[in-house]
C-alpha cells in the first residue's frame, strides 16, 4: 500500500517530468535570475529539472522529490515544489491528493535563495 509520502513523491515526479506538457498539476515560476537567461537556456535548464533524478538523503530528506540542485553552465540552480490549495491562498490540506493541491515549481539561481 502506498504511503502518504509515496503518493506525494509520485505526484511531484509526474509534475516535474511533464513540465513541457499541458500539465494540470500546477504552474512553473522562474525567478529573475532564470528569466534573464535566453529562451534557449531557460529551455535547457528546465530540461535538466524535468530529468533530474539525483535525489538522496541530503537533498531529499522527506523523500518527496520536491527539491533539487543543478549546475548549469557553471552556475548553481535550485528547484522547489510547494503545495497550495486550489485557490493559491493557503498550504494544501493534503499534498497527496491531486484534486486538493496546486503545485508550484520554482526554479531559481542558488544565489537568489
Amino acid at each position: 500500500m502506498a504511503t502518504q509520502t509515496d503518493k506525494i513523491r509520485a505526484l511531484n515526479d509526474e509534475f516535474r517530468r511533464n513540465i513541457f506538457t499541458n500539465n494540470t498539476l500546477g504552474d512553473i515560476c522562474l525567478t529573475a535570475g532564470v528569466a534573464a537567461l535566453t529562451p534557449w537556456e531557460q529551455l535547457k535548464l528546465l530540461e535538466e529539472v524535468a530529468t533530474f533524478e539525483d535525489f538522496d538523503a541530503d537533498n531529499d530528506p522527506d523523500r518527496e522529490h520536491d527539491f533539487g540542485s543543478i549546475e548549469y553552465k557553471g552556475t548553481d540552480y535550485f528547484f522547489k515544489i510547494d503545495y497550495y490549495d486550489n485557490d493559491l491562498k493557503y498550504h494544501s490540506p493534503d499534498p497527496a491528493n491531486a484534486s486538493l493541491t496546486h503545485r508550484v515549481l520554482t526554479v531559481m539561481r542558488a544565489d537568489e535563495y
